[in-house]
């Protein structure tokens, strides 16, 4: 069977592979991406709030406080939930991820993600326009909702620290809600705007249309099973669907499968996944929704999609690949159905995706250290999304040898030991 050659093999069509392979592609490189399905945007790239988080400096890390680590440890939260039985798996991370999430590791987390945050909306914004769907984003930002005055005052205290690094929020009473979002109710004690960060009404569909781009500049996306990745004298292969795929360089995105790839390779780097689930409903009636909101003290968000209403939830830590346990999503729509009137599901079944996380909740972004040709571009956590398309420019920088825009060194595997 015949080789198909290139440069550069992309593995995993999400968000995060597609803009690696876009970046690649546009300096100059023979790129061919490979996923499992046969269209891009299948797995975790679908289900998410579509928040292109600019405004995000500080990321989602481990509570401090005793008071909420104790509603998490009886497992009655909905915005947190876990398996009892894989606590024993989970529980070295955990520690891990505890103990990055000091103040000092939550600021140096944030510091280091801070130039991709920046630049997030930016490179999103030029891609849209280069695939021609600007109707897929929306310049609504997204709403912060509180019921209790102590969860508005922590997150007042957020604000005031995030300013210090140019974010801005407008703080809004009951009647500054319902002037944003007239079909919400509750009793709400005010609530944040963040104007910022664009929304897309179609994740999934974002990801297709930069696959689509990448077509359309001479790009190759086959199906293939990239866990078939082996070094050869003539770089790296993978067993394509016709032969051989052969390249110089390859790449690991495939998010929370990445572990299948760069395991049997000798890399010991400590990423699990944090599950989450999302189920569309009809709005009731003429009821509209103009803005996503996080219903904060709840633990769920209402994002107004095209395909309706996505309810999503906060975190489930279990094992990948264990059966789906909707819990959260059970314990949250009858309270999201409070908040704005929602219809019947449009789905049959709750979504549930995977996001993969490091303990400091920063990516792996670079070249792997004992293998040639061999780079990694995995792990954004809650923001892949968010950093696809600018961590995507981080890499073809380091794979082209053109001078980063921001330097590396935080997100190099080498920082696992």
């Amino acid at each position: 069977m015949a080789e198909l050659k290139a440069d550069v093999l992309v593995l995993g069509a999400g968000m995060v592979g597609v803009s690696a392979a876009l970046h690649l592609q546009a300096r100059g490189r023979n790129v061919v991406l490979v996923d499992r399905h046969e269209r891009a945007g299948e797995e975790t790239s679908y289900g998410n709030a579509g928040l292109i988080e600019c405004t995000s400096v500080f990321p989602y890390m481990f509570p401090r406080d005793f008071g909420q680590i104790l509603k998490y440890a009886l497992n009655r939260s909905a915005d947190v939930h876990y398996h009892f039985g894989a606590l024993p798996d989970f529980l070295p991370w955990i520690t891990r991820y505890f103990l990055n999430s000091s103040p000092a590791g939550t600021l140096r987390s944030a510091l280091a993600a801070l130039p991709l945050i920046q630049r997030s909306l930016g490179e999103h914004e030029a891609l849209i326009v280069e695939a021609g769907v600007p109707e897929l984003l929306r310049r609504t930002g997204w709403i912060k909702l509180f019921r209790s005055q102590a969860t508005m005052d922590k997150s007042l205290g957020e604000l005031a620290r995030d300013r210090d690094y140019g974010i801005n929020g407008d703080v809004l009473d009951a009647d500054a809600i319902a002037a944003r979002e007239p079909n919400l109710s509750g009793g709400f004690v005010g609530a944040i705007h963040w104007p910022a960060p664009g929304f897309i009404s179609d994740p999934g569909a974002l990801a297709k249309a930069y696959a689509k781009l990448f077509i359309r500049k001479g790009g190759r996306f086959l199906a293939a099973d990239a866990r078939t990745l082996t070094q050869g004298d003539g770089g790296w292969r993978v067993a394509g669907p016709n032969g051989a795929l052969v390249a110089r360089d390859a790449v690991v995105a495939l998010g929370p499968w990445s572990d299948e790839v760069y395991r049997p390779l000798g890399y010991n780097i400590p990423m699990k996944t944090k599950r989450g689930y999302h189920i569309h409903l009809a709005p009731s009636g003429n009821a509209v929704l103009h803005h996503p909101v996080l219903d904060t003290d709840r633990g769920y968000l209402l994002a107004p999609m095209n395909r309706g209403i996505r309810l999503t939830t906060g975190a489930e830590f279990a094992r990948r690949d264990a059966p789906p346990t909707p819990v959260q999503i059970a314990r949250t729509l009858p309270v999201a159905r409070t908040l704005f009137p929602l219809g019947l599901p449009i789905e049959p079944q709750p979504w549930m995706g995977s996001r993969p996380c490091l303990p400091d909740m920063l990516p792996v972004i670079g070249r792997a250290p004992r293998h040639k040709g061999l780079w990694f571009d995995f792990g954004h956590q809650h923001h892949g999304l968010t950093l696809g398309p600018v961590s995507g420019r981080l890499l073809a920088d380091m794979v082209t040898g053109v001078a980063p825009f921001t330097d590396p060194t935080a997100f190099a595997v080498e920082r696992f030991g």
